[in-house]
């Protein structure tokens, strides 16, 4: 499975059981990604994609159990086990922004586990900049 997740510049996912920010490009771009590939999400996460129509859509609370090889899953507002074997690779997307978090994704883990391949930068609807990060086993 491929993760993808938004973190601000800190690593925050979420706080108060919040996500921190939303952006109708970012989920543009996640959409395309991700093709005609199963994209998995919990209620939580589909709250924000349910507008979209997109038929690759896979929503279940136990969605990271759930996924197979090169399927892709959007994380929100679960803690990440990046020692988990079955991750193949993840896709961060960076706020330009430190917000107040008490969910946050390991970078340090990230960083030991897995290679940084690719990082590129674009403006996104409600932020001026969303830089995405690649990365694989």
């Amino acid at each position: 499975m491929i993760i993808l997740v938004c973190t601000d510049e800190s690593g925050g996912m979420l706080f108060h059981k919040r996500r921190q920010s939303q952006d109708r490009i970012l989920r543009d771009k996640i959409l395309a990604l991700t093709g005609d590939s199963v994209l998995w999400m919990n209620a939580y996460s589909y709250g924000q994609f349910q507008q979209e129509g997109a038929k690759n859509l896979r929503v279940d609370e136990e969605f990271l159990q759930k996924a197979a090889e090169g399927e892709f899953c959007f994380v929100e507002d679960k803690p990440l086990n990046l020692e988990d074997e079955r991750i193949e690779g993840v896709i961060r997307y960076c706020w330009n922004r430190t917000y107040p978090a008490d969910l946050f994704l390991d970078e340090k883990k990230l960083r030991a586990r897995f290679l940084l391949a690719g990082r590129k930068e674009f403006a996104g609807y409600s932020h001026e900049k969303i830089t995405q990060e690649v990365y694989v086993r």
